[in-house]
């Protein structure tokens, strides 16, 4: 029975090595991801702006197109002005007359369509400004995640690598046909490999165990494996006892 007990226990305690390896190699895998996602979310945001600010220069040049052309008639409208003083006709006084008042209501529609054009402009440079506040503020952030991260890897690679040797030493003191059996249900099974039985009841998958099994495993002569998910068991009062 001390034999049996003894086994158990090399391998429980082999199971706990193998336990925190899986969750710190895990961990490995998963603490990357926030990081990914807040860089997937700032190139989504920078894109965001670079859209932003191609629409801004594209209203810029049909702002300063505006500009341009209400200047342009400005002048012409003055100018004629100018002429009606030196008009000899009435034919001719009407007809610059009526280019003046097409001109003025040319350039009144544009100063309203300017209007609109600032509008639109300011909108989108508030947008502008509000994406570049939100970039500055997550590049901070991935400069600490990814400063935190490289830490927690280090650590996590760090505390790998010492149980890498506590497990060589724990299969050195499992005999090898157990060891074999355990990797063997290792390398197929989810975590755990070796469970106690509570009840009559595997607490690996929660079936109850035949009852010619719970015998044997009561005996407490060989190491059994459970017939139904084929991890390692043994009865918790054999365990609990010593």
């Amino acid at each position: 029975m001390s034999k049996y007990i003894d086994q158990i226990k090399k391998l429980v305690e082999l199971q706990q090595v193998d336990s925190e390896m899986i969750q710190l190699k895990t961990r490995l895998i998963e603490a990357p991801k926030h990081l990914e996602e807040l860089q997937s979310t700032l190139e989504a945001l920078e894109d965001q702006k670079s859209q932003v600010q191609e629409r801004l220069d594209l209203l810029n040049q049909q702002k300063s197109k505006l500009e341009h052309d209400i200047g342009e008639d400005s002048n012409k409208v003055k100018k004629s002005k100018n002429k009606l003083m030196m008009v000899n006709n009435t034919k001719e006084y009407h007809a610059m007359m009526r280019e003046m008042d097409n001109l003025e209501k040319l350039n009144r529609f544009r100063e309203e369509e300017m209007t609109n054009l600032i509008e639109d402009i300011n909108i989108h440079q508030d947008k502008k400004e509000d994406l570049t506040t939100r970039i500055e503020s997550l590049r901070e952030e991935l400069t600490i995640s990814q400063s935190t991260l490289d830490s927690e890897m280090d650590k996590i690679n760090k505390r790998i690598n010492e149980l890498e040797k506590s497990r060589k030493k724990a299969c050195a003191n499992v005999p090898v046909p157990i060891l074999s059996r355990y990797n063997f249900i290792k390398d197929r099974l989810n975590n755990p490999v070796i469970v106690s039985v509570k009840r009559g009841v595997c607490t690996g998958c929660y079936i109850s165990i035949p009852p010619q099994s719970f015998i044997e495993i009561q005996k407490g002569e060989q190491i059994l494996s459970c017939p139904n998910c084929q991890r390692l068991i043994f009865w918790e009062e054999h365990f609990c006892e010593n």
